[in-house]
């Protein structure tokens, strides 16, 4: 399997942040350069990997700037059409629109792959800005965002001039500030029932805004959120009535945060849940594999988003297709 991370360019580190304060004209204009700027990179590495002729077909999830699904809203940032131009291959790009329309969360969308793709464990995690999980319960696929996670760890990373912890090295050198623990345990959101969802900017305006009241060190602050994203993750396998020996499989960059894994298996050890981190590349790019999965189902207009997972009215087959060529 031929896989590969490109870096924003500095450019777009400096517009990404700010992408939902422009004006509609330029969200637009900026919509059709991030889809050129994603076809040229996946024309380079097609290049690069000598795979023409071989690549038939593009799943892009796009970047998120909005997602209201109580609104009926949601869109990810990277023109499918101008993608499709650049590369001249089929694009399958808005994959959570259709069950948004249908009156569904539009998230989490990875449970199909894991459905087809993975059946020997009871829980999917996936930690990256916001964490998510999926489990098989009472006949059915359970998904949903759990709390907000790397978006908000990150941002404690910039107090320390570092894009993100290490490992989670800053994470182990503080202790855990009881308040703060509590009120972010607090917050309605972990109240309500599934499905539910998460805007990647909750983690920025809601759980950022709340430990930045406290006057602590920043590494009290990174202690505190791991031991709450830890805490939320244990109390929904809790929920889970599943009995005996269980096992999750955890992907995403949070995978790689050794501190932050370890507070994670402190409290599913009681719960006879066994933490399974796979390979880096599995780690990595999980959900880029399962976006394609999707893309493929689209494309053989195949259900691949599953209702039972997101509130929606029924299973849908999501994606708009755009043809690279006549």
């Amino acid at each position: 399997m031929n896989t590969d991370c490109i870096e924003f360019s500095p450019e777009w580190k400096q517009k990404l942040p700010h992408i939902t304060s422009i004006s509609a004209k330029d969200l637009l204009l900026t919509h059709t350069a991030f889809g050129r700027w994603m076809g040229h990179a996946i024309r380079d590495f097609i290049t690069k990997n000598a795979l023409e002729h071989k690549v038939h077909l593009i799943g892009s999830h796009g970047h998120t700037v909005f997602h209201e699904p109580g609104q009926g809203m949601t869109f990810q940032m990277g023109d499918g059409a101008s993608l499709a131009a650049i590369t001249q291959l089929p694009v399958v790009s808005d994959l959570r629109n259709m069950d948004v329309a249908l009156g569904g969360q539009g998230a989490p969308i990875v449970p199909i792959g894991e459905k087809l793709l993975w059946n020997e464990y009871n829980y999917f995690l996936n930690i990256g800005g916001i964490s998510n999980i999926t489990f098989y319960q009472d006949g059915r696929h359970i998904a949903f965002d759990v709390c907000p996670a790397n978006r908000v760890l990150n941002l404690l990373s910039n107090e320390l001039g570092k894009s993100y912890d290490d490992k989670g090295l800053s994470a182990s050198a503080g202790k855990v500030n009881e308040d703060l623990l509590f009120e972010l345990n607090d917050l309605e959101y972990y109240k309500k029932p599934f499905p539910k969802s998460l805007a990647n900017e909750y983690g920025a305006d809601v759980l950022f805004g709340i430990i930045q009241k406290y006057n602590i060190s920043t590494e009290d602050k990174f202690c505190t959120v791991c031991e709450h994203i830890a805490f939320q993750i244990s109390s929904v396998c809790a929920a889970d009535s599943t009995g005996g020996i269980r096992k999750i499989l955890i992907s995403g960059g949070g995978a790689f945060n050794d501190y932050l894994i370890s507070r994670i298996r402190h409290f599913l050890s009681s719960k006879q849940i066994e933490v399974v981190i796979p390979d880096a590349d599995l780690i990595q790019y999980k959900e880029a594999l399962i976006m394609a999965l999707i893309a493929v189902l689209r494309w053989r207009e195949e259900p691949n988003v599953l209702s039972s997972v997101s509130g929606a009215t029924r299973n849908s087959i999501g994606g708009a297709l755009w043809m690279g060529q006549e």
